[in-house]
């Protein structure tokens, strides 16, 4: 559904008396409720796709001696960081069968694309910002990202 069409179905609801509003369209739906003091978005998942996996309690606490265990410490990210532009899914090959953009030790130019993020069913190249060597690539293949997530590392 494109976001263009959910913000007038909101600014429709806002002009109006109407407390909750449902559209269908095939396989995805919105529900936008106002008097709940906040407004609501819900989009079926398209099929093919996974639902949710179910939410657990937590285990329970840990015997004395585990949680004495030390934590591994997070790796130290060097050189340049190219982050995340977006929220979406990491690839770093054009398409399953592909080569990969880059491998860690691959040269690169400013300007050559090092991976795709796809959001919302759209591909979006990431291009290197700096000229220089992947030092390392700090997300896997397939993977979600968040915006300003460190994805490369070029020294």
């Amino acid at each position: 559904m494109d976001i263009r069409k959910i913000k007038k179905l909101i600014e429709l609801l806002e002009e109006s008396n109407i407390g909750e509003l449902e559209i269908k369209e095939g396989e995805e739906s919105v529900r936008i409720a106002r008097n709940s003091g906040t407004t609501q978005y819900f989009s079926a998942p398209p099929q093919g796709y996974p639902a949710a996996p179910p939410a657990y309690a937590p285990a329970p606490a840990a015997a004395p001696a585990a949680a004495a265990a030390p934590v591994a410490a997070a790796p130290v990210v060097t050189g340049h960081v190219v982050k995340s532009p977006m929220v979406g899914t990491f690839y770093r090959s054009p398409s399953p069968g592909s080569p990969m953009f880059i491998e860690v030790g691959k040269h690169v130019k400013a300007g050559d694309v090092i991976c795709i993020i796809e959001a919302m069913k759209m591909m979006n190249q990431i291009e290197a910002d700096k000229t220089g060597i992947i030092e390392a690539i700090l997300v896997e293949d397939g993977n979600p990202v968040e915006f300003d997530q460190p994805l490369v590392t070029i020294a």
